[in-house]
């Protein structure tokens, strides 16, 4: 059982950067693949980026260039850094971990740490 809290979100100005951070408890998210997703008020949570268990990373084109997705294991922590921001990136953003096993599949969910980009 792995119990996600994301935090970092805030108020930043266009062109401003802020890190996000899913710091997990109840058990290692080492051995999880770890995404963040983002979801506006009433549309569909949509996939940013990913991180494998290996450290291999992949990025939604809207977050190519701009954003990095890293994992620190001693810290049980997977971090989004987000840079040149636009108001467009304004929105809910989400921790998942996933990972299979001889039972299935085991998925978890943070709460949501809000980001506003605005002047």
């Amino acid at each position: 059982q792995v119990q996600l809290v994301e935090s970092g979100g805030g108020l930043v100005q266009p062109g401003g950067s802020l890190r996000l951070s899913c710091t997990a408890s109840g058990s290692s998210l080492s051995a999880y693949t770890v995404a963040w997703y983002r979801q506006a008020p009433g549309k569909q949570r949509d996939l940013v980026a990913t991180i494998t268990t290996g450290g291999t990373t992949n990025y939604a084109d809207s977050a190519k260039g701009r954003f990095t997705i890293s994992r620190d294991n001693a810290k049980n922590t997977v971090y989004l850094q987000m840079n040149s921001l636009k108001p467009s990136d304004s929105t809910v953003y989400f921790c998942n971990a996933a990972r299979t096993t001889f039972r299935g599949i085991d998925q978890y969910w943070g709460q949501g740490t809000q980001v506003t980009v605005s002047s």
